[in-house]
């Protein structure tokens, strides 16, 4: 896969309030500027999630241009070509995906719903930084992924391994 730009990535889940908005900033940092990352959801929020912004502010992510926005947005005319498409929750890898222009790449990396945890704000709060070490253990793996050297069905295999992984043992 050898490119001329950086690589476009676009994270879905449902509701585009935590885990797609948390992998879209760790990717933005991660990617150090040799990808560029989006997310959405199927059916968004409409708001961000309150605790990921905090998290994200907290930990000295870029939060500024966040949004809730539908995966429609990535797939209209002027919308960005992407790359990869990864799902980060189950339910919006078992949903009908638009046609996604360019025939990206893509892997479903799921891990739990910070939002749905149930408890005091301490918990909350937990929930929340387990699931950004999570991501950032995968996205991690991703970036450094030989791009340019791997063929597409090793690469495939990789994506796929990666949201395989159980990134707590990490």
């Amino acid at each position: 896969m050898s490119h001329e730009r950086p690589y476009n990535v676009l994270f879905l889940c449902t509701g585009n309030s935590a885990r797609s908005i948390l992998a879209e900033c760790v990717m933005n940092r991660e990617g150090q500027g040799r990808f560029k990352a989006y997310s959405a959801g199927s059916r968004p929020r409409g708001e961000v999630n309150p605790l990921a912004l905090d998290l994200l502010k907290r930990t000295n992510f870029d939060v500024s241009g966040l949004r809730s926005k539908s995966w429609n947005e990535f797939a209209a005319p002027g919308a960005p070509e992407l790359d990869f498409v990864f799902t980060v929750c189950d339910d919006a890898a078992g949903e009908e995906c638009p046609y996604w222009p360019g025939q990206p790449m893509s892997a479903h990396w799921g891990v739990p719903d910070p939002a749905a945890v149930v408890g005091s704000d301490a918990e909350k709060a937990l929930a929340f930084a387990d699931t950004l070490r999570k991501l950032t253990n995968r996205i991690s793996i991703f970036v450094n992924l030989p791009l340019k050297t791997i063929d597409k069905l090793s690469l495939q295999r990789r994506l796929d391994e990666i949201g395989k992984s159980h990134p707590s043992a990490a």
